[in-house]
């Protein structure tokens, strides 16, 4: 009793550790979600269902007089559970969860964005209907109650789109876009993942979910319109290193297409992709070492800049708002 105690505990535990309210399908906060998460309790219900049934079957024929079960019984018996009975309810749980499969509609009006993964992080793009587009990274922001097509595509590697409390995985395919359309019921931040093996660090490659009231979120979407206006030493030595090659901070000099837009970094709360939280500490030391963060990530090491160079350029990073 020990042991099976034990092992109750222990597989309870392992249990909980599954459980969240920020990146889970059993805690949605899109209507997607909810119908995966409601599937999965028909499915489960069903399971335990099916599961104690055998049971009671296999304790009835255990204690059954030797003899009881003839040939004739056996194989009705094997016809009707083995057979006819799992596909009346494969065919009924089929019937049942098609109206769930139909794709959700979009209208032109509705908002696009598009997400390309690389490795390690995600290029985010916002195509309002009748605006210039808006170039972000690493955090995606939607309304709330309003329709989202993501069209998804990879640059480098397939990789795997998923906000497991918004809706089901989609692959990023190079040479290919894929679309996911999705609403939003809830705000709150959230969390998404990269669901497919794309490089060492793979497990790293995370974004932060914000579903916002949809005027917060038009608000939003206008203030990242504008350029950045953030100056002092930092922005000096930004450009001195030759950041801006790979990186864009619209309004100040050159736009790289290489790395991460970062014109508004510093109003997003985590960094590398929602690994870090947002922190001039972290922030500096991403710039130095990002290889210690992130193995095989593509961001060169700047080992050659000093503690409070790094610093400096973390401050300016953390100012563009």
């Amino acid at each position: 009793m020990r042991g099976i105690r034990g092992t109750i505990i222990t597989g309870g535990c392992i249990l909980l550790t599954g459980c969240n309210t920020h990146q889970s399908t059993l805690a949605p906060f899109g209507a997607d979600a909810a119908d995966i998460r409601h599937l999965f309790l028909l499915m489960l219900a069903g399971a335990v269902v099916i599961a104690v049934a055998l049971a009671l079957l296999m304790r009835h024929a255990v204690r059954a007089p030797e003899g009881e079960l003839g040939l004739r019984g056996g194989m009705r018996l094997v016809l009707w559970l083995g057979g006819i009975i799992p596909t009346i309810l494969l065919l009924g749980l089929l019937v049942y969860s098609l109206p769930f499969m139909r794709p959700r509609p979009i209208a032109p009006a509705d908002l696009q964005i598009a997400v390309d993964g690389e490795q390690f992080w995600w290029r985010v793009t916002y195509r309002p209907a009748g605006a210039a587009p808006v170039e972000t990274a690493n955090e995606i922001r939607i309304p709330v109650g309003r329709t989202v097509a993501f069209r998804l595509t990879a640059a480098d590697v397939v990789h795997s789109f998923w906000i497991p409390g918004l809706a089901g995985k989609m692959d990023m395919i190079p040479g290919r876009t894929n679309t996911l359309v999705v609403r939003a019921d809830k705000a709150g931040r959230y969390r998404g993942q990269c669901a497919e093996f794309c490089g060492l660090s793979h497990a790293l490659m995370a974004l932060d979910v914000i579903a916002m009231e949809p005027a917060a979120f038009d608000a939003w979407l206008a203030d990242q319109r504008r350029p950045s206006t953030s100056q002092g030493d930092g922005a000096r030595l930004f450009a001195q290193n030759g950041c801006n090659a790979c990186h864009t901070v619209r309004g100040a000099g050159p736009a790289g297409r290489i790395g991460p837009d970062l014109t508004h970094f510093g109003s997003r709360q985590t960094l590398a992709a929602g690994i870090l939280p947002m922190a001039t500490a972290n922030v500096a030391a991403f710039i130095r070492h990002p290889e210690k963060t992130k193995p095989g990530v593509r961001m060169p090491a700047f080992p050659q800049l000093t503690p409070a160079e790094a610093t400096a350029i973390a401050r300016y990073l953390e100012g563009l708002k």
